[in-house]
């Protein structure tokens, strides 16, 4: 999945260097000239990302009006020595300034990517069908269907009507990931026969191996 930038500008050299970069870094970019069309496109599309160039004519005016409607999104603010300072108290995310350093843009929109990835991905659930062995506190072993996994946690279907409560452990595998999993959990919810289980333990490197890994799937699908 393609992640979405607006970027308001008219610098047009300055402009297809950030197309550049953000294309490689698989985020869609969308140009436009004029504040008062970028406030209404914000108005009726979400973003991941707003890119504004303050040497821009109207971007004071139209920062202004944006209020708190930006709170999840990351915002970047292009600037060059004459507009600076004006903008030293802004609520953007990221600062630049002109002339745009590669080096700098390829730095400063990884470090937008990956703050919009971890926004998303802290919610985002990718359906699965894979086994799973979850251990409950009486040593029993319950196989079970994985039916979907998040960073938080799993949302499994027991193969036969067990009831599953309490602290357990849930064991699975990742196709194409290094290791497999066996996490500390907590069930949280039983419903239509199916069971909710929150990650209440992992160790940093499966922590690590399992955001990789739903970051792929979320970039490929």
């Amino acid at each position: 999945m393609t992640l979405s930038s607006l970027l308001v500008s008219r610098d047009w050299s300055e402009v297809s260097v950030l197309e550049c970069i953000l294309g490689g870094l698989h985020i869609g970019v969308d140009v436009e000239p004029e504040p008062k069309r970028a406030r209404a496109k914000l108005a009726r599309t979400k973003v991941d990302a707003l890119i504004v160039d303050c040497d821009l004519a109207g971007t004071a005016d139209f920062l202004h009006q944006l209020n708190h409607d930006l709170s999840t999104v990351p915002l970047v603010i292009i600037s060059s020595a004459n507009t600076r300072d004006r903008f030293k108290g802004s609520d953007a995310t990221f600062v630049f300034e002109k002339p745009i350093s590669v080096e700098q843009a390829v730095h400063t929109l990884s470090a937008a990517r990956n703050m919009i990835l971890d926004g998303r991905l802290r919610y985002h659930r990718h359906t699965l069908d894979l086994p799973v062995y979850v251990h409950l506190a009486s040593k029993k072993r319950v196989k079970a269907s994985l039916l979907n996994l998040s960073q938080g946690g799993v949302a499994v279907r027991p193969c036969r009507p067990t009831p599953l409560t309490g602290a357990v452990r849930v064991d699975f595998e990742l196709p194409g990931a290094r290791a497999g999993f066996k996490v500390q959990g907590d069930v949280v919810w039983n419903k239509q026969g199916n069971t909710g289980i929150r990650f209440a333990e992992m160790t940093r490197r499966m922590n690590r191996d399992l955001q990789l890994w739903l970051a792929r799937q979320y970039l490929t699908h």
